[in-house]
């Protein structure tokens, strides 16, 4: 099975490198000196699963070398998402099957108008991890855990073959659920309220729950996701709530979001594709959104900001 993973960091290179590590034909599209790394001394990962090490590693930043695929895992920013579509299309073939893993609801309708919603699933998944440095990946919390499926509901060959590989793979949880949008949605519930709110307040997880303020803030910006949900047919459950507030409630104290991350540390984030969208569709949808709007309009200054600071930047 080839397998070209688009998006070498933390969570692809994670991914990517338990699949080869497995055997299969793995190559990973990255740039720089990630990539000149990869290529002298391999992929190493250290992991809370168990440290382990790809070498040789199949690393390029020319996908027209690769050529067509069985599967890429699209394993970006969605800020990148464009990028990435131009860089994915000389891999993609006739029976090439693409599998998004950003954070977000809309992915795989961007894929689809690209490549025909034939040869997009829908997924989704969670695991902490970074690129320590070039070459190097950093797996330092939560159990890594993906989720994929056919977005018509249906069992497919090609979804049990990606579910078979990964099975095989050391360190990874894989699931296939009934229902891959309620389980896209039910994420996607959990991490935009979150990530907004942590870069509004600029405060770790721990301040934010216990907080009668902050903590009712956030219960209501999921609302809104639930409300939203349900008004686009998907059948998200009011419940999603109460299991997004336990995960949270369970965190450690100084956990922060990556959306988070990215705004306080002054980098372009994942803003439009998480509170944005919230604000988008509820208005296609006929939905108030107002706390995700009151979110997304107090961030877009330092969004833009960031963005303007990433395209003046000679680098």
């Amino acid at each position: 099975m080839n397998v070209a993973i688009v998006g070498a960091g933390g969570v692809g290179g994670y991914f990517g490198g338990r699949l080869a590590q497995a055997g299969e034909d793995v190559v990973f599209i990255a740039r720089g000196e990630h990539l000149r790394a990869m290529q002298r001394n391999g992929l190493r990962v250290d992991s809370i699963n168990g440290d382990f090490r790809v070498d040789p590693v199949s690393a390029t930043d020319d996908p027209s070398t690769v050529g067509e695929v069985d599967y890429i895992l699209v394993v970006v920013k969605s800020w990148q998402l464009p990028d990435a579509i131009e860089t994915m299309r000389p891999m993609v073939g006739e029976k090439t099957t693409i599998v998004p893993l950003l954070n977000g609801v809309e992915a795989p309708d961007q894929l689809s108008g690209v490549f025909g919603a034939e040869r997009v699933l829908g997924g989704l998944c969670s695991m902490i991890s970074m690129v320590a440095g070039p070459g190097h990946i950093s797996h330092v919390g939560a159990h890594p855990m993906i989720t994929f499926g056919e977005r018509n509901h249906r069992r497919s060959e090609r979804v049990e073959r990606l579910r078979n590989a990964f099975s095989r793979a050391e360190g990874v949880q894989v699931t296939i659920p009934g229902d891959i949008h309620v389980a896209m949605w039910d994420k996607f519930l959990l991490i935009a309220p979150w990530g907004g709110f942590g870069a509004l307040t600029r405060a770790p997880i721990g301040v934010i729950r216990s907080l009668p303020e902050t903590r009712t803030l956030l219960e209501q910006a999921m609302e809104e996701i639930y409300l939203l949900a349900r008004a686009r047919k998907v059948s998200t459950e009011r419940e999603s709530i109460n299991r997004a507030m336990a995960f949270l409630d369970a965190l450690p104290e100084e956990a922060t979001a990556s959306m988070q991350r990215d705004i306080l540390g002054g980098r372009p984030s994942e803003l439009d594709a998480q509170n944005g969208a919230v604000v988008r569709l509820g208005k296609e949808a006929a939905v108030a959104t107002p706390v995700n709007g009151m979110i997304y309009s107090s961030l877009l200054p330092q969004e833009m900001q960031a963005r303007r600071q990433r395209t003046s930047d000679p680098g």
